[in-house]
């Protein structure tokens, strides 16, 4: 067992007894042996309904719990024949179809590790997490094998017939809590995307969806976003007896069609984030007029969550969203909880076993009211990473030592309450999306036109942040705006649908340290201080 959080000293007021109750009764518990997939699927009657699939051609599917249980035994049954192994690493590169849960599942069962991947990446980002994570195997659709180029792994077509001949009598591997399971890559702002390594045990430590989400039997939850990003707004509502709702639209976000598609499904509580509200804002704004919901519970991540957007929810469903806060590396931290007082604009306090703090360069915490940086107590949850995935040196410096520290600014009020600030370093969060500009900036360099560039993230008022490059020309071109937007669809092409360029400024010379190093943090004072020159800007997307 590992202590919950110390409350803090003092008497609480009447309306926070709720919180300090949640703290006080805390306590983790994390068995000698521990498979996450057999924890997830196994603990259901199999004829409970798992998940509700839905797409833009009126395609429905109910997947109950036993066709979970015995598809994934299949999978992880055709990769034992194909030679995976405990400890292997196999890619899963799937859209969210009705048993990709499952495949998941299934590798999870091999004792493999898994690699998740989006559609999202273009093909180059999607290559290079299959070599940098020695995957050997790899599952997608038949449509999607030429993306992953040369590699030499085993490549399995999901719809491939053998699977379903098999028999679903396969025996789940025996691992320990802290057997390496997931592997996710994130960007940084420097250098090629990471993989962050976490174990088995890290679903027991997203107890988020116990005390934000209130979730349980007799839910329907939506989920918002690729859950390549995320496994555990997969995998946590499903572990505690949530019907998953899956909407997938034809392209793009439909937000009529969402809320059609929850309302006529009943979803409970959902995950959303501030740039899907913000889009249901302007698309729908009667939306609780012309699609009445019967939600109870709503949170909101990977974004601050601004009080206009709380104001028009409640307005619209009578619900008060809950905005909760986390990152690749350890998530979450802070959150909102149901039947707690919520002060608009806060990311909340934090999660019981959650040993948060603000502090100082030196390591010392701040005084209230003083900015510091979200610092979580290592080792001190279940979810604490095992470390990044073949980088030692740089996971003993994230995450071996006393703190893992996030790199946000944040500050703290009275009442213990969190407030962010931005970011240390210069990842930019898109559209819920985390963005690390070094590999925006190698995409822009692939370009002929482009003699270097410099990228940063600049306020938008739907996205949170855009995605901005300023771009030094070769010699040869003029800069204009149609060589903005052939520069634009360049990167849309070679790196990602949503992680590119949406202004472009051209720049004779880009600011640089005395080594040479683009120097992001004055590209960023320069759009802040002048909005942008007049004209600088091109709408490139």
């Amino acid at each position: 067992m590992i202590d919950p959080l110390t409350p803090p000293s003092g008497e609480p007021a009447e309306d926070d007894r709720v919180y300090r109750g949640l703290l006080d009764a805390h306590e983790w518990h994390v068995p000698d042996r521990y498979n996450m997939a057999a924890d997830v699927a196994d603990r259901h009657p199999g004829d409970r309904l798992a998940l509700i699939y839905e797409d833009h051609t009126g395609h429905r599917d109910e997947v109950t719990w036993r066709r979970v249980q015995d598809r994934s035994r299949r999978i992880a049954a055709h990769l034992h024949r194909s030679g995976v192994r405990k400890g292997d690493r196999v890619a899963v590169l799937l859209p969210q179809r009705a048993d990709t849960p499952a495949t998941y599942l299934g590798v999870l069962r091999t004792g493999a590790v898994l690699v998740t991947m989006s559609l999202l990446w273009a093909d180059e980002p999607i290559r290079y997490r299959l070599a940098d994570s020695g995957t050997t195997a790899l599952i997608t659709e038949a449509d999607s094998v030429g993306r992953a180029g040369d590699f030499t792994g085993t490549v399995i077509d999901v719809d491939d017939p053998a699977i379903d001949a098999l028999s679903p009598e396969f025996e789940t591997a025996d691992t320990s809590p802290d057997d390496p399971a997931l592997i996710f890559y994130t960007s940084g702002t420097t250098g090629a995307a990471k993989g962050i390594v976490h174990a088995h045990r890290t679903l027991l430590g997203h107890n988020e969806f116990r005390y934000c989400h209130d979730l349980g039997v007799g839910d329907v939850f939506y989920g918002a976003g690729d859950w390549a990003w995320s496994m555990a707004k997969l995998m946590g509502p499903l572990r505690a007896g949530a019907v998953h709702y899956v909407h997938r639209p034809a392209a793009g976000f439909d937000a009529a069609s969402l809320l059609a598609g929850m309302a006529r499904n009943k979803v409970t509580t959902a995950l959303m984030n501030p740039t899907l509200l913000r889009k249901m804002k302007q698309d729908v704004p009667d939306a609780g007029t012309r699609h009445p919901q019967a939600l109870r519970v709503v949170c909101s991540s990977n974004e601050p969550l601004t009080s206009d957007l709380i104001d028009w929810f409640r307005d619209q469903f009578g619900v008060t969203l809950l905005d909760y806060y986390g990152s690749t590396e350890s998530y979450p931290l802070l959150g909102n909880f149901p039947g707690v007082p919520v002060k608009p604009g806060s990311m909340g306090r934090p999660l019981p076993g959650w040993q948060v703090a603000l502090l100082d360069a030196g390591g010392r915490e701040v005084p209230v009211g003083e900015p510091g940086e979200i610092a979580l107590r290592a080792r001190s949850n279940p979810q604490y990473p095992l470390g990044y995935w073949n980088r030692p040196r740089e996971s003993e410096e994230a995450f071996g030592g006393d703190w893992y520290r996030t790199k946000d600014q944040a500050r703290r009020d009275e009442d213990g309450y969190f407030w962010f600030l931005g970011r240390s370093d210069d990842v930019i969060k898109t559209s819920g999306y985390r963005v690390g500009p070094y590999e925006v900036e190698a995409a822009l360099r692939g370009h002929p036109a482009v003699a270097d560039a410099g990228v940063t993230g600049v306020p938008d008022p739907v996205r949170g942040q855009a995605v901005k490059a300023w771009i030094e020309l070769t010699e040869g071109h003029t800069a204009g705006e149609e060589l903005a937007r052939e520069i634009t669809e360049h990167v849309r092409v070679s790196y990602s649908r949503f992680a590119y360029p949406r202004l472009i400024e051209f720049v004779e010379r880009l600011p640089r340290s005395a080594t040479g190093k683009i120097q992001r943090a004055r590209l960023r004072e320069q759009h802040g201080a002048s909005g942008s020159p007049a004209g600088a800007d091109t709408a490139a997307g």
